[in-house]
């Protein structure tokens, strides 16, 4: 199915990803546990749309992909289940308005799988960019802080405590969930519209799961065709060799795995699946 996809390199870690948010997000929007790069949302809505044109994100969290949006002089619309973050994406928005940000952007708090209900009907047709991020199951590598003699103390690690949200319902579930929302933006696209969505692998009992390779059989089952399969960098790049920008959770997991013989290695990429409406 993918065999013979076009491929392109993203070198969207060049910068920390403290160092691509800081001044341009709210320092609060570290509490989101799994963040989009904001290099990887800049680069998708630069190759894929124009000024002027709408990008929708139906998962939006903290709202990267509004943000860079309306600084790149596009309109933008949101979806977040988790009003808190929800909450976070709209005062985001208004920071990047103070900053010149020339884009409108809004942010509706629902379910990605109701779109129909929630977002203006007068948008059908004319997004030219679904662009999002699907949770990678229900624990990600959030913060950390040590102090002499207590140890390592871990927070901001989970997107949710609501069992409804897609992050808690299994992998099959999530699939199903996946589906629906794909199948949902589908109809919101204009003609020669992309759909693009960052996703990695997920491991899980010692386990390696495609996610990437799932979520493109879902795509197409939604009546998507892929028609990139691109690689998005979360190690700089520096000639020749990559520079790790890796978090203490994602190296304490590899190296708990090689203990136990699992030959676990940290993710260096993400995958960003595009599609067109067939």
């Amino acid at each position: 199915m993918t065999c013979d996809l076009p491929l392109s390199v993203w070198a969207t870690a060049q910068q920390s990803p403290r160092a691509q948010r800081h001044g341009r997000y709210l320092a609060v929007s570290s509490a989101h546990p799994a963040k989009m790069l904001p290099a990887i949302a800049r680069t998708a809505i630069c190759d894929y749309t124009r000024p002027g044109d709408y990008v929708l994100d139906p998962m939006c969290g903290i709202g990267t992909t509004l943000v860079e949006a309306v600084h790149l002089g596009r309109d933008a619309v949101g979806v977040e289940y988790e009003p808190p973050w929800a909450d976070l994406a709209r005062a985001n928005l208004d920071h990047a308005r103070a900053q010149g940000a020339s884009g409108h952007g809004e942010v509706v708090c629902a379910d990605a799988r109701h779109l129909g209900a929630h977002l203006d009907p007068a948008l059908r047709g004319l997004v030219a960019l679904v662009l999002t991020s699907p949770p990678y199951g229900p624990s990600v590598h959030g913060q950390v802080k040590t102090a002499p003699g207590q140890g390592v103390h871990k927070a901001n690690y989970r997107y949710s405590t609501d069992p409804a949200n897609l992050a808690h319902v299994g992998l099959d579930r999530l699939l199903d969930a996946m589906r629906t929302v794909l199948a949902q933006v589908a109809g919101w696209l204009r003609p020669d519209g992309v759909v693009a969505m960052t996703v990695r692998p997920w491991w899980t009992a010692g386990e390696l799961i495609d996610l990437p390779g799932a979520l493109a059989r879902v795509g197409e089952e939604a009546g998507l065709v892929l028609f990139e399969r691109n690689v998005a960098l979360l190690a700089g790049l520096r000639d020749d060799h990559l520079v790790p920008r890796t978090s203490f959770f994602a190296l304490d997991q590899a190296r708990r795995a090689r203990a136990r013989g699992i030959p676990r290695s940290v993710v260096a990429h993400e995958d960003l699946l595009c599609f067109r409406v067939e």
